[in-house]
């Protein structure tokens, strides 16, 4: 039996036929006529010495060489198309496709996009607000903003600034809570979005890190940053802000950190593309623009206490 691959026409019919379980479907799909399409096959079947599909009255259904066959077959189309998409992508200078989680999209991306547009009105931005975790060449994605603090193994993986937590809120409970103590009397909004860190970063580590014996566990809770934030902004509570989702409200006066002290995540939000696409034009671009408007709000880090947290 010989290990020589069978032509590329007679194996997307094949695909086409065990997807769809039907030759006149796969023949429409490929838009041949159904007796070209059974002569792929057959020609397949000759190929390999085996039947791959029991012709019934009015259907068909895979052998067991056909079915061992055609997972391997799709993820075969599935990967050309992924690096199809990809040798494409590298000559489009145009666009570029961004992926990021909810809250940052949000909270950092969408605020200063008509910046962004102002400076590169040659590129169209394309964003996809999504945790899962995406395949650059499947999703065709350019890139992704992630945060955490596990490796990239085999990316381009450029880490930023340096992420705390720090009580946000707005001027008017800031002066009816204007000390730290006085925080054990607040109504305090939670963040659950980031109860995965270890050590934590929750109301308990920060109070911890002021000196201050005080565990609260009552208050609203949401399970997305950009929501708790936004409760904030509302007056409705005060909230461990994240650096990155909070600075621009700070910068602008819509919330303030009357205390001054902060304590750090562990993890940051970084940077990511594929490996050999970081000197892209447009991805070069974003990415210069990202780090600019990070420098622009520095000056919040520089005026914090970031603390220890004792016991972490």
């Amino acid at each position: 039996m010989s290990d020589r691959l069978p032509p590329l026409t007679a194996l997307r019919a094949f695909d086409a036929a065990a997807r769809h379980m039907s030759f006149a479907k796969a023949a429409d799909e490929l838009s041949v006529t159904p007796a070209a399409l059974s002569f792929q096959i057959k020609s397949l079947e000759e190929h390999l010495g085996a039947q791959l599909f029991r012709r019934l009255n009015r259907a068909v259904e895979l052998t067991e060489a056909g079915a061992a066959l055609a997972p391997s077959v799709a993820d075969g189309f599935a990967s050309l198309a992924a690096g199809w998409r990809s040798a494409q992508r590298f000559q489009d200078e145009q666009t570029l496709t961004v992926t990021a989680g909810p809250a940052f999209t949000a909270k950092w991306l969408a605020p200063r996009l008509y910046e962004f547009a102002q400076a590169h009105p040659e590129i169209e931005l394309r964003f996809s607000a999504s945790l899962r975790k995406m395949d650059f060449a499947r999703d065709g994605i350019d890139v992704a903003i992630r945060f955490g603090s596990e490796g990239d193994p085999g990316m381009y993986s450029l880490p930023l600034a340096d992420e705390w937590v720090a009580p946000v809120m707005t001027p008017a409970l800031a002066a009816r809570f204007p000390t730290p103590e006085s925080l054990t009397s607040a109504p305090l909004v939670f963040d659950d979005s980031i109860n995965f860190l270890n050590p934590p970063c929750d109301w308990t580590a920060w109070f911890r890190a002021m000196g201050i014996d005080f565990a609260p566990h009552h208050g609203p809770r949401f399970s997305q940053a950009d929501h708790a934030v936004d409760a904030a902004l509302a007056g409705v509570g005060v909230v461990l802000g994240r650096r990155a989702l909070v600075v621009k409200d700070i910068d602008e006066g819509r919330l303030v950190m009357p205390y001054g002290t902060a304590i750090p995540t562990g993890a940051r939000f970084r940077f990511l593309c594929p490996d050999g696409s970081e000197n892209r034009a447009q991805i070069v671009a974003f990415r210069e623009w990202m780090l600019a408007e990070i420098d622009k709000t520095t000056h919040i880090t520089e005026a914090l206490t970031i603390l220890n947290v004792p016991g972490s």
